[in-house]
């Protein structure tokens, strides 16, 4: 009998582990086109402010060309970066003219 309550016990673990969001793919998201609600929603310790600061570095300085360049935004470090990188795409970059 308790050979089978151990067994029930280890199903009901894994299961629960197979469900968490850990084990789950993390959603990716094009940091080139991406609006402040959904940064904020994807992204590991991105709040609304550093959304929104993402969204205006990349209005006024252009499309980021690189993961790494969202150092060069205020209040974003490396190990936020780290983070995320498994969570961030940077989309196609306009050629200039």
């Amino acid at each position: 009998m308790m050979n089978i309550a151990n067994a029930l016990r280890g199903l009901l673990m894994a299961a629960l582990l197979l469900c968490s969001p850990l084990a789950m793919a993390a959603e990716k998201i094009d940091i080139n086109t991406a609006d402040v609600t959904t940064l904020d929603r994807v992204l590991l310790n991105i709040g609304p402010a550093k959304a929104q600061a993402i969204v205006a570095y990349r209005t006024a300085n252009g499309p980021f060309r690189s993961v790494e360049q969202l150092a060069l935004v205020k209040g974003i470090g490396l190990k936020t970066i780290e983070k995320n990188r498994d969570r961030i795409v940077v989309g196609a970059i306009p050629k200039r003219r």
